[in-house]
């Protein structure tokens, strides 16, 4: 299957996985970005996540695979900008990924969560005096077992901006690319990072994972270096 077809057929299968993302969030299409700041339960809001982190994921690949049909001239360095630089409120713009976040591997050991303790016995009962910091309070969204839902709709959004203008996200990702030839000192991670994909599941149980082993093999395919 020629390539652009392959891309067109994926997108197509993105979108309405992320239409059903939409509509388990509540949230509408054409909402703008940042307005929703509700609360939902923490298993919707895995239940999604689960779903959005290979969609984002199947986006990334299917950007690659365009980039390299892209041919696009590298921009001038821009200047560093010096002070505060603050965007005018109402007019924030959402910016997809390009790269794959990067999987630490490693990871300092978990507290045991033992603390000394001095105890004191005396009038028929025993008291006990921690000497190791005081536990710190659960973080929003943990003590009623309800998660923000503001961080999945803006991804949400990003990955829909993304997925409705892909060459425009191919061209992005062609002039990183330029940069980086130009400047050869100027350091550029991969797309893809090292190992499976995020969100990625060697026995696909739902769409998404074959949508995202599709995309996958379509970007290895077009960044494998010609070597005829």
């Amino acid at each position: 299957m020629p390539l652009f077809q392959s891309i067109d057929l994926n997108r197509t299968a993105l979108a309405r996985i992320l239409a059903g993302l939409f509509a388990l969030l509540r949230l509408t299409e054409g909402v703008e970005a940042g307005v929703v700041s509700g609360r939902i339960s923490r298993a919707l809001h895995r239940a999604i996540t689960r779903v959005l982190r290979p969609a984002e994921s199947a986006a990334r690949r299917l950007i690659a695979s365009l980039a390299r049909t892209v041919q696009v001239k590298a921009s001038p360095p821009r200047p560093a900008p010096t002070g505060l630089v603050c965007a005018e409120r109402g007019k924030r713009r959402l910016s997809f990924q390009l790269f794959d976040p990067r999987k630490r591997f490693f990871r300092p050991p978990a507290s045991p969560g033992l603390r000394p303790r001095i105890s004191f016995f005396g009038d028929g009962e025993a008291r006990r005096i921690s000497l190791g910091r005081e536990p710190r309070p659960p973080k929003d969204g943990k003590a009623d077992g309800l998660e923000n839902a503001a961080n999945l709709a803006l991804r949400l959004q990003a990955l829909k901006a993304a997925l409705d203008d892909l060459p425009r996200q191919a061209r992005r990702l062609a002039r990183a690319f330029a940069r980086r030839e130009k400047s050869p000192r100027l350091k550029l991670q991969g797309v893809l990072r090292p190992g499976p994909a995020p969100g990625w599941r060697e026995h696909p149980l739902a769409e998404i994972d074959h949508v995202l082993h599709r995309c996958d093999w379509l970007a290895r395919e077009a960044l494998t270096p010609d070597t005829s």
